[in-house]
This record gives C-alpha cells, structure tokens and sequence, in this order.
C-alpha cells in the first residue's frame, strides 16, 4: 500500500502581487472617482457662477434704470408742489412757468383747461401723471445655486458678500412694490418718501452689484 501526501507550498510572491495589485486597483478606482466628482463640482461651480454673475449684470441694469426714474419722478414733483393749489389736479402759475416746467417734465402734468386769475397768472386744470417703473429683480441663478447645494463649494468671504447682495436686493424689491401700491392709491406724497427710500437703498446695491462683479471669479 502506498501512501501519498500532498505538499501544498504557498506562492508568498505571487499573493502579495495580488494582494498589491488589488490594492492598486481600489485605490486607482477612489482616486477617478474623487477626480471625477471634483471635476463634475468645480463645473457645477463655474456654471453657477456665470449665472449669478449675467443675473447680477441684468438687475445692476433695472435698478439704474429705476433710480434715474425715481429720481425724475422725485425732482419734478417738487418743482410743481410749489404750484399745486393744494391738489395734484390744478395749478395756479404763469405760461412761462408751465412751459418751462412742462419741457423739463414731459407730460408730468397735462393741462385741460386754465382760467386766468390776476396779473397773467393762471389757474390751470389737469393730471398729474407719473410713469412709474416697476422691474423685478431677479434672483433665480442664486436660488437655483443654493438649492443644489454648490454654494457650499463657495468661499466665506464670496458666500457672505453674495448673501448680502440678494438680501439687500430683497429690500430694495418690496419697496419698489409698495411704491406701486402707493401710487395706485393717489397717496404721492407716500410716495416720494418710498422713492427716497429706494434711492438710498438703490445706490448701495449699485455698489454692491459693481463690488461683487469685480470679486466673483474669486469665489471658484
């Protein structure tokens, strides 16, 4: 009878080359993946940014636009208060103040008919009208970076001068619509403190449009 035993050696060498290979391979395998996730956030990151940055152009636009308005409205009312025979309907003056008000302010207020008083001083009947601009201030681009997270990828300073932006922006829109309320409600003298307001308001964001336009890229 014959016996025979089975002498198993272990290959060391090639366990560990399997060992170090599968190693490799792991490793190789975290490293594209954290690459690829890296790339596919700082894209995400370079998206939102050109965004925020076209969103901030075209709102620096409509609150330029706004505060010449504003500034209108503001200055011509005050030249006719001094007119006004108590109401925004009449006012009493002589022609050569009228036209020149009238070609300083187009169409501010329009004459219907006028009375002469005294001295060629007249009593004129009309409408005050006020064309009023009412934009909204966007801010899609930044909420739409917010809710997917990426601004978590922004740096403090960047995050914190954006935030301010659009809180600010915030502020300057629910004042320009109470202006319109205030206007659709004949209040003027309302609003002319609302516009003020906006000025004030209206000449920090232009600033701080202009200021994080200059800084954006940094936030990348």
């Amino acid at each position: 009878m014959r016996f025979f035993k089975l002498n198993r050696k272990l290959n060391l060498k090639y366990i560990f080359g399997e060992i170090l290979l599968l190693f490799i391979g792991i490793n190789l395998a975290i490293w594209f993946n954290n690459w690829n996730t890296s790339k596919k956030i700082n894209e995400e990151k370079k998206v939102a940014i050109i965004k925020i940055t076209e969103e901030i152009k075209n709102n620096k636009i409509e609150i330029d636009s706004v505060l010449i308005n504003s500034h209108q409205i503001i200055n011509a009312y005050r030249d006719f208060k001094n007119l006004y025979d108590g109401n925004t309907a009449a006012i009493i003056a002589n022609p050569k103040q009228l036209k020149l008000l009238n070609n300083k302010y187009p169409d501010y207020f329009r004459v219907k008919d006028s009375i002469a008083i005294d001295n060629g001083i007249y009593h004129y009947r009309g409408v005050t009208r006020i064309n009023l601009e009412i934009p909204t201030l966007t801010e899609i681009a930044w909420k739409t970076t917010t809710t997917l997270n990426v601004t978590s990828e922004f740096n403090y300073e960047c995050l914190y001068e954006l935030e301010s932006l659009y809180n600010l922006q915030r502020r300057v829109q629910i004042e320009i619509n109470k202006s319109a309320d205030a206007m659709q409600q004949g209040k003027l003298e309302e609003l002319m403190i609302i516009l003020e307001f906006i000025n004030q308001l209206g000449g920090r964001l232009q600033n701080d449009y202009e200021s994080i336009k200059e800084t954006i890229s940094n936030c990348s």
